[in-house]
C-alpha cells in the first residue's frame, strides 16, 4: 500500500514495505505554517495515539505533531536538525518527520484517504 493516509491534524502517513509508517505534514499544513525554522524530533520510544511527539517552529507559529496511532517510533529524519526548510521544500518527501511501527497496523486504513482529506481541506477553506 503506497497511497497516503491523512489525519484531521494535517499529517500524512505512508506505509512502507517493511511495515513501518512514515509521518510528515501535508502541503496544506506547511503552507499555513510558513517557513519552518526548527523541528524537535521525537524520541525513539513507544507513544500513545494523540501524544505530542514533535514540535515545529515557523516564522508564524509553533505547532505540535501528535502520534497518529499507538506505536513505537523507530527512526527520525535527522536531516531536519540541520535543514528544517526541507519541510517547506518537500513536505511529502524529504521533509518527513519520523517512522513508527503501529501497535495495530489495520488502524492505518481507518484514517482519511485522499478524497476524504481533500473534502476536509475544502470545508476549512
Amino acid at each position: 500500500m503506497s497511497e497516503l493516509r491523512f489525519t484531521v491534524e494535517h499529517e500524512w502517513l505512508r506505509v512502507e514495505a517493511d511495515g513501518s509508517v512514515t509521518v510528515g505534514i501535508t502541503p496544506f499544513a506547511q503552507n499555513a505554517l510558513g517557513d519552518v525554522v526548527f523541528v524537535q524530533l521525537p524520541e525513539l520510544t513507544t507513544y500513545a495515539q494523540d501524544a505530542e511527539v514533535s514540535v515545529l517552529e515557523s516564522v508564524k507559529a509553533a505547532s505540535s505533531i501528535n502520534m497518529p496511532l499507538d506505536g513505537e517510533v523507530v527512526e527520525v529524519n535527522s536531516e531536519l536538525d540541520a535543514s528544517p526548510e526541507l519541510v517547506n521544500e518537500d513536505a511529502l518527501g524529504a521533509g518527513w518527520f519520523f517512522r513508527f511501527i503501529p501497535a495495530d497496523a489495520s488502524q492505518v486504513a481507518e484514517l482519511l484517504d485522499q478524497q476524504a482529506y481533500d473534502n476536509l481541506i475544502a470545508a476549512q477553506a
